[in-house]
C-alpha cells in the first residue's frame, strides 16, 4: 500500500476519532479503567416526580447503548491507528493478506479483508 493513501486513511481516522469522541463527551466520561473505557453520566436532577426519574433512567438506558456503540468503533479506529504506526496496517487479522484499497477507503477501521469479512 502507498504512502500517500496511508496518509489520507490516517487523517480519515484522526478525524473520526476525534467525532467520535465529542460525542461521547457529551453524555459520558472517559473512564481509565479499562483503558479506553466509558462511563455513561447518569443524570442527576434531584426533587423529581416519578414520571420525570422514569424518563431519566430510559434516557440513561438508551445513552448506555450508543456509548457502548461509539466506543467499539472508537477502538476500532485507535487499533487502526496503531496498526499505521507500527506498520501493521491494511492486513487482515483472520487471513494475513493484504485488505482491498476499496474497502479501507469506505472503512478505514476494517480489519479484515473482504472475503473474511462475508463468512
Amino acid at each position: 500500500m502507498n504512502k500517500e493513501l496511508i496518509e489520507e486513511l490516517k487523517e480519515k481516522l484522526e478525524q473520526e476519532k476525534n467525532s467520535l469522541t465529542k460525542e461521547l463527551e457529551k453524555f459520558a466520561k472517559k473512564d481509565d479503567e479499562p483503558k479506553g473505557d466509558w462511563e455513561t453520566k447518569y443524570p442527576n436532577r434531584e426533587n423529581g416526580s416519578m414520571e420525570e426519574e422514569a424518563d431519566e433512567l430510559q434516557e440513561y438506558d438508551n445513552s448506555l447503548s450508543v456509548e457502548h456503540s461509539l466506543e467499539l468503533k472508537l477502538k476500532d479506529v485507535n487499533s487502526a491507528l496503531e496498526k499505521i504506526d507500527n506498520g501493521k496496517y491494511g492486513v487482515c487479522e483472520n487471513c494475513g493478506k493484504e485488505i482491498g484499497e476499496q474497502r479501507l477507503k469506505a472503512c478505514p477501521e476494517a480489519k479484515t479483508c473482504l472475503k473474511c469479512n462475508e463468512k
